[in-house]
């Protein structure tokens, strides 16, 4: 059930009626021409064939912010067998790895191949609605899927709302050591503040919505909704988090926050927030809760 309520004020005030598709190609239409700014996934195929003997078409494959490959499968309305489809093609495109790194080089070059990571390929549905079985499904499953539900109004406006996300890790809190004999460090030593600090923005980055999901790579952390909305890595005296807000909409302060549009860095964002205490965790949180926001 599509819960909000839009308004236009142009002639005095009156409801924007929400609407579905015509047809599913219209709903993928908008997502395919759109991809990497409404799923944060850089479009790679349009139903793309899985051969003779699978015999199916994905609708749309891509490549997400931090490497992880991507099948959106979309339905105009309610559809029962979305998510199993599209688990069915998930299930070919881990056995044809070579097959969508080929794919990966012609569409974004070599360089994209080499981000490309396989620990948590993602299924994205994108319809009209969703069954109570379809979000019960997605709880019990292991693979990352996000279940996103679609309204059009009017002419030119779309919403798109997350109402089911998991990601094939579990979120898991880094847990702060406690000094020892054996000299394991305390959290009143550097090293300990900085593990304490990491599981304090851990904390705090998850907690913002139900809908967030933790993905660990080897350089960063990524936080994401549909999409990424803050990176995570840590140096010997601080953690640098980036974010999807605009470095010209706050007011920057030296050594807390940086423009960092140009120059080259772990994660995506444009926005860079150096956290060396919990009093700076503090200070950024709204900005987190803006990033958050947008994604």
């Amino acid at each position: 059930m599509w819960g909000l309520k839009l308004f236009s004020t142009k002639d005095g005030v009156k409801e924007v009626v929400p609407r579905l598709a015509d047809t599913e190609a219209e709903v993928q239409n908008l997502v395919e021409g759109a991809m990497e700014v409404t799923l944060g996934a850089r479009f790679l195929a349009s139903e793309y064939s899985t051969g003779p003997v699978h015999g199916g078409r994905i609708d749309s494959l891509g490549l997400d912010e931090n490497g992880s490959p991507v099948i959106v499968e979309y339905k105009r309305a309610t559809d029962p067998g979305v998510l199993s489809q599209g688990l069915f093609y998930m299930a070919w495109l881990v056995d044809h790895r070579q097959e969508f790194h080929a794919l990966v080089r012609e569409r974004l070059g070599a360089a994209a191949v080499a981000q490309v990571m396989w620990n948590a390929p993602r299924l994205i549905c994108v319809a009209g609605d969703y069954t109570r079985y379809d979000l019960h499904a997605v709880r019990e499953h292991r693979r990352s899927i996000d279940l996103v539900r679609y309204r059009l109004y009017g002419k030119g406006l779309v919403a798109l709302e997350t109402v089911a996300s998991v990601a094939a890790q579990p979120k898991m809190a880094v847990r702060v050591r406690r000094g020892n004999a054996g000299g394991a460090a305390s959290r009143s030593s550097p090293a300990g503040a900085m593990v304490g600090l990491v599981a304090a923005v851990d904390e705090v980055l998850l907690g913002l919505g139900a809908d967030v999901t933790k993905i660990e790579r080897k350089q960063y952390d990524a936080y994401q909704r549909l999409r990424n909305f803050a990176c995570l890595t840590s140096r010997q005296d601080k953690l640098l988090v980036y974010l999807k807000v605009a470095p010209d909409a706050v007011d920057l302060v030296p050594g807390f926050t940086r423009d960092v549009r140009g120059l080259g860095h772990h994660g995506t964002g444009d926005l860079e927030v150096q956290l060396r205490s919990e009093k700076d965790l503090e200070r950024a949180v709204e900005l987190f809760r803006l990033s958050y926001a947008v994604a």
